[in-house]
């Protein structure tokens, strides 16, 4: 086989991996296990590295307001004005049209469960939530959100799209970043966040003991007994528009339908056989990390190095890749690091997964 010319490959792709930084107090003993020789020459031998600190106060994770920036979404992810304004484009991901300059916002199906001291967001991945009762729920609350003027639209049974043009004030945390985390701090603020709180437990009693509910329960699953909503953007008659082509694995719904249809399960031969700059998400360490699960975490990391970090170490070297730009992250910080074919030849720096170590 004729091997494939430099100028013929991919000249950048950057692979973001949310949650692939450990907690600090863990972090050593969990890379002593980790054998990833591919990730640490990725991380080792490189021409750039950056390390920034991530304020939750925006209400967001790092790897989230790093996409909206990088999609021309959103304000630079460390600014002030950082924000997930996801809504509108992940619409025409799902084949829905949204009207010029409304304001629209994700709406997630939910379970809020409540403990003796807080009030916690479960994770959305783990509500399981079928087609068929995620649109028995959409179609008993869409009536109501129509009466009062703010209608719903429909993805899939875990995201769903309301329209509320007058709630440009609203500030909403992102489910993954309020996951975990006591809610008295992670609702809606501002003008409206009382109306928000009012529509979200009108919805609650319209589902409180819906056939779903109870069906859901004597199969041992969680009602769902909330919504969860972020994510607003007003939509712009032009989308907006990346230099570099979006890849997604094991990513949610609204985080897929950023992606055209064909680059949503990504793997590093349809990335490189695209030969246009990409950039890649794989959110496949975000429940393991949400839930401290280290064990899984390591699973996921160890089948990430087989999967993608050898392939794409290799694709460095023979030329069909020019620069890999790795984005890691967990709650509070990002690094960056880019690495290449010249910057894979620097001999002396020792082989180590040591960044993943950054706090």
């Amino acid at each position: 086989m004729a091997t494939i010319a430099y100028n013929l490959g991919m000249n950048q792709l950057t692979l973001v991996l949310p949650f692939a930084l450990p907690n600090a107090e863990l972090a050593a003993d969990l890379l002593k296990v980790l054998q990833a020789p591919a990730l640490a020459a990725l991380l080792s031998r490189t021409s750039a590295f950056n390390f920034e600190a991530f304020d939750n106060a925006k209400r967001l994770l790092p790897h989230e307001a790093w996409l909206a920036h990088a999609l021309g979404l959103a304000p630079a992810p460390n600014g002030e004005a950082a924000q997930a304004a996801f809504a509108a484009q992940a619409m025409r991901g799902y084949g829905l049209v949204p009207e010029p300059d409304a304001r629209y916002f994700l709406l997630h199906p939910a379970h809020l469960a409540i403990a003796r001291s807080h009030i916690s967001l479960e994770d959305l991945r783990q509500l399981k939530l079928s087609e068929d009762d995620g649109r028995a729920l959409f179609d008993i609350a869409a009536p109501y959100f129509d009466e009062i003027g703010q209608p719903l639209a429909y993805g899939d049974a875990l995201t769903w799209f309301m329209r509320a043009d007058a709630w440009s004030d609203l500030q909403c945390a992102s489910p993954d970043a309020a996951t975990t985390q006591d809610l008295s701090v992670w609702m809606p603020e501002g003008e409206h966040a009382r109306a928000a709180r009012r529509l979200q437990n009108e919805v609650q009693m319209l589902w409180h003991e819906h056939p779903v509910n109870a069906a859901r329960e004597e199969r041992g699953l969680k009602a769902v007994n909330s919504f969860w909503i972020w994510g607003a953007s007003l939509a712009n008659a032009e989308a907006a528009r990346c230099a570099a082509s979006l890849h997604t694995r094991d990513a949610p719904g609204w985080l897929a339908a950023l992606a055209e249809p064909s680059r949503r399960d990504a793997s590093p031969n349809s990335v490189l056989a695209n030969q246009q700059d990409a950039i890649v998400v794989l959110g496949g360490l975000i429940e393991a990390a949400q839930a401290q699960e280290w064990g899984m975490w390591l699973q996921q990391l160890q089948a990430l190095e087989a999967d993608w970090f050898a392939p794409l170490l290799a694709a460095l070297k023979d030329g069909r890749l020019g620069q890999l730009r790795l984005v890691l992250s967990h709650r509070d910080a990002w690094l960056s690091c880019t690495t290449s074919k010249l910057a894979q030849r620097k001999f002396w720096r020792t082989i180590t997964l040591n960044k993943l170590k950054a706090s």
